[in-house]
């Protein structure tokens, strides 16, 4: 079935982005996430990986919509931010394999101080409060990939839902995270730690 947006060119859809269009959000998302996703995976040579970047990128997108200019090359945009956060990617696995190093000595010797424990306890429940709060196929969606580790393919077989779908639910509910926990995205290796921890025994 046709609809409004079949027929809009690229410069309209960033337009109506920029009014808080979710649909033109979704269309631009379908017209250029595969294409990124293809230069991702020979980049970072991991395809959870990129569809992890992948997802990062539009969320960028949605919350600097404003900020778009609808005059510029929009797809050379999307490109420069994929590469970017390529370089942020590459940077953060030396940080994060120190920040494990440390994290498994110090588990090891145990909680030294109440509060800290305290602090994770806290932390831990406002995530899943605010993972409890996501739209219901959005929330099972994200609970099958981030804390049951399931890929999208499996994902897809158990849902019965095309992987566009699953990356579509999961760019939401990243959106959505970050509008309900303001360190969601300043702290994204402890939130991970936090959501890893969760699916322990």
């Amino acid at each position: 079935m046709k609809n409004k947006y079949d027929h809009v060119n690229e410069k309209a859809l960033i337009i109506l982005l920029k009014n808080d269009d979710y649909k033109a959000f979704t269309v631009i998302y379908e017209l250029y996430s595969l294409r990124i996703l293809g230069r991702l995976i020979r980049l970072v040579r991991s395809e959870e990986m990129a569809e992890e970047l992948l997802q990062e990128l539009f969320v960028r997108i949605w919350e600097k919509r404003a900020s778009i200019d609808p005059n510029l090359h929009f797809k050379s945009y999307l490109f420069s931010i994929a590469q970017n956060l390529v370089y942020d990617h590459f940077r953060k696995i030396s940080l994060n394999e120190k920040f494990r190093s440390h994290f498994i000595l110090s588990n090891s010797e145990g909680y030294e101080h109440v509060e800290e424990d305290l602090l994770y306890k806290q932390t831990q429940q406002h995530i899943m409060n605010a993972i409890a709060k996501l739209p219901p196929q959005c929330r099972r969606v994200f609970v099958l990939f981030k804390l049951e580790g399931k890929s999208y393919q499996e994902i897809c077989d158990s849902l019965q839902i095309s992987k566009s779908t699953v990356n579509n639910h999961i760019t939401k509910a990243n959106m959505l995270l970050k509008d309900q926990l303001p360190y969601y995205q300043s702290h994204g290796v402890i939130i991970a730690l936090v959501l890893f921890l969760k699916t322990l025994p």
